[in-house]
């Protein structure tokens, strides 16, 4: 492999043009740029550039809405509604605190809507994000149910143990007595 950046390097090499090619982005000799015939450079004077915080030329103001109807892509490639909420700290908290087997899934759900969405694949982004959010939810009841069912079966454990001593039949006995008896002192 040869170094883009060598100084000697035959021309043509991986990063450089072909002797004889234009450079990337550059018209080839004797075409005109941009590729339409005529074309000439507008006058500086009539498209200046904008001062300080104003909108270049054809650009919506700032905060004002992009082109095109609302819910369809922007001129970028994204939708005009921002990247949905992935949920992965309700996730976390599912696992960690109600149910690990939904929370894990719920985690795994959480992680692919960032990569759903940088892939632009924004619808398939959105139905991860309620997937994940719908993951937690069950965990989060689940764990509710679980620990309730608990709580019930202790009450019930307590209960049992205490109705038993207090409903025993048994009486204790003891096997020698308490009574005290002074002592005989002989006499002489």
């Amino acid at each position: 492999m040869t170094n883009p950046y060598d100084p000697n390097a035959v021309p043509g090499g991986y990063g450089q043009p072909d002797p004889g090619q234009p450079a990337y982005g550059q018209p080839a000799p004797g075409q005109q740029p941009y590729g339409q015939p005529g074309y000439t450079q507008p006058d500086a004077g009539q498209y200046a550039q904008p001062g300080y915080g104003q909108p270049a030329y054809g650009q919506p103001a700032y905060g004002a809405p992009g082109y095109g109807a609302p819910g369809y892509p922007a001129a970028g490639g994204y939708p005009l509604a921002g990247k949905p909420d992935n949920n992965l700290v309700w996730a976390i908290v599912t696992t960690v605190l109600c149910c690990l087997p939904l929370g894990i899934v719920a985690i795994i759900k959480a992680n692919s809507v960032d990569k759903l969405w940088a892939a632009g694949d924004f619808a398939g982004a959105q139905a991860a994000a309620d997937e994940a959010k719908r993951w937690s939810m069950w965990g989060l009841i689940a764990g509710i149910v679980w620990s309730l069912i608990w709580v019930v079966v202790a009450v019930l454990l307590m209960a049992g143990v205490i109705g038993a001593a207090s409903t025993s039949t048994y009486t204790y006995t003891p096997r020698y007595s308490y009574t005290y008896t002074s002592p005989t002192y002989p006499t002489y």
